[in-house]
């Protein structure tokens, strides 16, 4: 297909399409194999579902990769009817497409070393039927090296500054990703890397400008401070501010962890007091749920609250616990009735500590705290805490019921694992706007390396990872936005950027060769921060165990 071929150019929204509608069957096939492994009497069976884990996570996978491409042709045939469907926007989806339904059939890496492959999901032949189509055949004979070297050109001629693609939101959106780009670019970027080196935490002068900027009421409504946006431009904004360091695109969410907390499950009178304050910055919050032994089962945590008189009294360990000597508030959750040992009996408190300082990071009574030293993700720093006598006035009890803390955490879920997508999203953008840099800088053999297939090829599939990773995590925040129940999609989303973001920095820096591994250039940074995007949130195994059990119910 050359450049000029335009009527390839608008033919191809349509061949993806009919790809979409062919794939769809695979996993209602893979559904059924499933549920012939675990359920019995129509019920899941938890030993079954512990036997089968390695199937039932590739489930969660082939419906992640369905998924990705059914909004990636509906994104197309959007631009395509808005004119907007050029041929890079094309050249990116056949090499997407191309990849993905490779991977259907040969097996999607869940993790490096682990392939699901279509036998083990009893679809093997559904599959090869749906590569056997012609809208498929079509699709793989555009993908080829031509095609790749193409499109490399096309990225580093359209390369702008905010992404690669048209990402087909609306105007309001691009201005809100135009704000924060020009932000990043001139008070994060330039700074990012040393923040790093130096293991500090992010300038309170960053913090209070994101907070002039709204940052941190941007999805409250204007009654209580914020800025009555949705989740899709939460979304734009922490993808900005994470393409410029993850810990100041990170920032927002505590925040929105704790409003959506108040929101769901606080009274009346909690929300007129904590969510202006969270919306201006005024106070930073922090998020208090891990604990040493508990990673994420929640069920066995140990943490206590007794009520006492007017007060509850705080006793246990916490750990991983990001921001917490900056923070004012914590979203404490406890144990307040010691006769349960699952998630009943968990109660969630608003709980008020002092600013801590660099001399003395722990001011308040009854806590202490400990830095945990960590490969990335340093902005904010992460601390284990200690409870001993730490009080809480009753009324800050959320939603003032005991018994409900685990229902109010379930509640901030979505809007969690969509944040952490975009993170991811913005992570891999930093990765291959660095790879790109670095590959039109660098010369061997007499060539600039981006010239070399292997090079450019990385960066490829880099950009249409994210054409793909976009777009998914963009529909689940729709979903979010609409009031639709999206756990399903936010955990699609959340899984695969996370993959993405570790392969995109894995990549770049392995453009870089040698001096990708040397401190002083950010992909080794990137690379660091890339990592944590699988564990916290919700670990790729644990979102895999979450999507599967989702799909089996339904």
């Amino acid at each position: 297909m050359s450049s000029a071929d335009n009527f390839a150019i608008a033919a191809i929204p349509s061949l993806l399409n009919d790809i979409s509608i062919l794939i769809a069957p695979i996993n209602k096939n893979a559904v059924e194999f499933a549920k012939s492994l675990v359920k019995i009497n129509g019920k899941i069976d938890r030993k079954l579902f512990d036997k089968y884990q390695h199937q039932l996570h590739g489930l969660s996978w082939y419906e992640t990769y369905i998924a990705t491409l059914n909004q990636t042709a509906k994104w197309a045939q959007k631009l395509h009817i808005e004119g907007k469907f050029t041929q890079v926007e094309a050249n990116l989806c056949i090499v997407l497409f191309a990849e993905y339904l490779a991977d259907l059939k040969g097996g999607i890496a869940m993790t490096t070393n682990e392939k699901i492959r279509p036998h083990e999901l009893g679809i093997e032949d559904a599959v090869l039927d749906v590569l056997n189509n012609v809208a498929c055949k079509k699709i793989i004979a555009l993908y080829n090296q031509d095609l790749k070297t193409q499109t490399a050109q096309l990225i580093k001629n359209a390369h702008g500054h905010a992404t690669i693609e048209n990402t087909g939101l609306d105007e309001t959106l691009d201005m809100v990703r135009d704000t924060f780009y020009s932000f990043a670019q001139d008070k994060v970027t330039p700074f990012a890397h040393e923040w790093h080196l130096k293991d500090e935490l992010i300038p309170i002068e960053i913090v209070q400008e994101l907070a002039d900027l709204g940052v941190f009421g941007l999805t409250l409504e204007e009654e209580y401070g914020g800025s009555g946006l949705g989740k899709q431009a939460m979304c734009v904004v922490s993808e900005e501010l994470s393409r410029g360091y993850i810990g100041v695109g990170s920032l927002g969410t505590r925040s929105e962890i704790a409003a959506e907390l108040i929101i769901n499950g606080g009274t009346e009178e909690q929300k007129q007091k904590w969510l202006p304050k969270l919306a201006s910055g005024e106070i930073l919050p922090t998020a208090v749920f891990t604990e040493p032994n508990t990673g994420s089962d929640l069920g066995s945590l140990q943490t206590r609250g007794v009520l006492e008189g007017e007060e509850y009294v705080v006793t246990g360990n916490k750990t991983w616990i990001t921001h917490a000597a900056r923070a004012d508030l914590m979203t404490l959750l406890v144990r307040t009735n010691p006769e349960t040992k699952d998630f009943r009996g968990l109660s969630m408190l608003l709980a008020e500590k002092k600013r801590g300082t660099d001399e003395n990071p722990f001011p308040t009574d009854g806590m202490t705290g400990g830095e945990i030293e960590v490969l990335g993700y340093r902005g904010m720093k992460e601390y284990e805490l200690g409870f001993d006598g730490f009080k809480v006035p009753k009324e800050n009890l959320l939603g003032g019921v005991e018994g409900m803390g685990f229902k109010h955490l379930m509640a901030t879920f979505e809007s969690a694992r969509i944040q952490t997508a975009a993170r991811a999203i913005g992570v891999a953008q930093c990765a291959l706007d660095l790879g790109l840099k670095y590959a039109l800088e660098r010369k061997q053999f007499g060539d600039l390396i981006f010239e070399f297939p292997r090079v450019h090829n990385k960066l490829v599939s880099m950009a249409a990872e994210l054409v793909g990773t976009r777009q998914l995590t963009y529909f689940a925040a729709l979903e979010k936005d609409t009031g639709v129940r999206c756990d399903l999609e936010a955990g699609m989303a959340k899984l695969l950027a996370a993959r993405v973001a570790w392969s995109s920095a894995d990549n770049a820096l392995q453009i870089h060769g040698g001096n990708g591994f040397a401190l002083e250039y950010p992909i080794s940074r990137v690379l660091c921060d890339a990592r944590i995007l699988n564990i916290f949130e919700g670990a790729g195994e644990i979102q895999a165990q979450v999507i599967a059990r989702r799909l089996l119910e339904e």
